[in-house]
């Protein structure tokens, strides 16, 4: 595929930098340096009590969307919880743990594999680049400045500062207004079914489905993607 629309709009976290791959390491690490300080709790058992915990949290949307937008706060509720869990009340080392993984997850980023070229190529073809992104302002802003990403768009949508996210359709109208153009017009590229494919295609734009494993979309999805991808970089070559 060859051709492109006019606009490309494009998710951030897991399209263009990296994100879900660099939780568990930051976790081990962080749970490697604070277990000992506990008596009885080896680092796997710490580090095993965070993840159920942290996909109880995450499992709740509303809470998502709450959590999203100060992770520090969330993370500190989730580390908490787990001392909860495991018996243990020392609220200020739980606080300490959760600090630590901010802090190492913060520095833990880094840009998928060509996709910084590929944007750039974007560019050279004279296509104007969208970000539409969840997550606080802040924490987006601050990936956007450490990559150098701003020049490259036209636009950029953050959740933080719309006041409202993905899958709200009403994101992708806020999107289309202000580029001045018709869904057909656009083509929206993320890893996330249901926010980056399922809520853009209600308007009747392109959605391109990031898959990086190649599992393809699961049994159980009603969201079928326009296309799928393993990589934004492998985008430009269809």
């Amino acid at each position: 595929m060859n051709k492109f629309p006019p606009v490309i709009l494009l998710d951030l976290d897991d399209t263009i930098i990296v994100h879900s791959a660099t939780s568990e390491p930051c976790w081990r690490r962080v749970c490697d340096r604070y277990a000992a300080e506990i008596e009885g709790l080896t680092a796997d058992r710490l580090y095993d009590a965070i993840q159920a915990r942290t996909n109880k949290y995450w499992d709740n949307a509303d809470r998502h969307r709450q959590g999203r937008l100060d992770l520090p706060k969330a993370r500190r509720e989730v580390v908490s919880a787990t001392f909860t869990d495991l018996g243990l009340d020392d609220q200020a080392l739980a606080h300490t743990i959760a600090d630590a993984f901010t802090l190492e997850r913060d520095a833990s980023f880094y840009p998928c594999p060509g996709a910084i070229e590929t944007l750039a190529q974007f560019c050279e073809q004279g296509i104007l680049l969208g970000m539409v992104t969840n997550g606080a302002s802040s924490a987006q802003r601050a990936k956007i400045e450490r990559f150098q990403l701003a020049a490259f768009f036209e636009h950029i949508f953050i959740e933080g500062e719309m006041g409202m996210g993905k899958p709200d359709v009403r994101v992708f109208e806020h999107v289309l207004d202000t580029f001045g153009i018709e869904a057909q017009e656009a083509w929206m590229v993320g890893d996330n079914l249901a926010w980056d494919v399922g809520a853009p295609q209600k308007l009747g734009i392109f959605s391109v489905w990031i898959d990086p494993t190649g599992d393809g979309v699961p049994l159980s999805s009603s969201v079928k993607p326009d296309l799928i991808v393993p990589s934004l970089a492998t985008l430009i070559a269809k």
